[in-house]
């Protein structure tokens, strides 16, 4: 894995540690930090295996983009479209 590789790695399981913290929380949960966290670690996840095959992807936050620069490495099942496709908005809405 390459250094940079690694760095988008590091960064995604950060995400998804925060987001299990988060998700368990009794008193006031925050959903929408769990869901934005959950986005922010299949964002970087996607970008370390582009990193990682030397795919050149654009400043985006957009899943569905990543995803299908990711699909053509290894194929993409309806699944992944779905669930990017719902968490992509967590990641980029903001209020008002």
């Amino acid at each position: 894995m390459n250094p940079q590789t690694a760095e988008w790695v590091e960064k995604a399981e950060g995400d998804w540690n925060a987001a299990q913290q988060l998700n368990r929380v009794r008193k006031d949960p925050s959903y929408d930090a769990v869901c934005f966290h959950c986005q922010q670690s299949v964002e970087k996840y996607l970008k370390a295996r582009l990193e990682e095959a030397g795919v050149n992807f654009p400043k985006t936050h957009d899943l569905i983009k990543l995803l299908g620069l990711a699909s053509s490495l290894s194929g993409s099942p309806c699944i992944h479209t779905l669930l990017c496709s719902i968490l992509t908005p967590s990641g980029i809405a903001t209020p008002g």
